[in-house]
């Protein structure tokens, strides 16, 4: 990543906390997956309210207005101390649970709606398990994911 988009990308949210009177402070780490700008302060939980949303909503809108700056199939990643690590690491303990499910029972197993980036992260994790497979169901706010048995 440049480090003028960076910089343009962490004025931008200095800025909208600022104007919001919150008190977060903003941080670039590089991580195993890439950078991540990670929030921290007296404010930064509220981020983290309703699974995130304001979190997502964040990431989105540094990804609509800088993206095309950044090197290809590289992304502005949001985080509020560790959250976004632990969800991951969840969701694939989420999925390795169905997956032994699906495989002792022969019964495909349904996840609960979530968003895109979260079945994201189950599919990935089980991409590699030749005997299963994944799909995402349904519409929306109500999408989910299902992991059964190849056929």
């Amino acid at each position: 990543m440049s480090q003028e988009t960076y910089q343009r990308a962490a004025d931008l949210l200095g800025a909208v906390f600022e104007q919001t009177g919150l008190q977060i402070e903003v941080e670039l780490k590089e991580t195993a997956s890439g950078s991540v700008f990670d929030f921290d302060g007296s404010d930064a939980e509220l981020l983290q309210a309703e699974g995130g949303e304001l979190l997502d909503a964040l990431q989105h809108i540094l990804n609509q207005a800088f993206g095309r700056n950044l090197d290809e199939g590289e992304r502005f990643v949001c985080d509020v101390k560790g959250f976004r690590a632990t969800r991951e690491a969840e969701l694939r303990a989420m999925a390795t649970h169905a997956a032994g499910r699906v495989r002792n029972t022969g019964m495909p197993f349904t996840f609960n709606p979530m968003n895109a980036g979260e079945r994201r992260i189950i599919h990935l994790t089980l991409a590699d398990s030749e005997d299963l497979e994944t799909e995402s169901i349904g519409e929306g706010a109500d999408r989910k994911l299902r992991v059964s048995l190849k056929k």
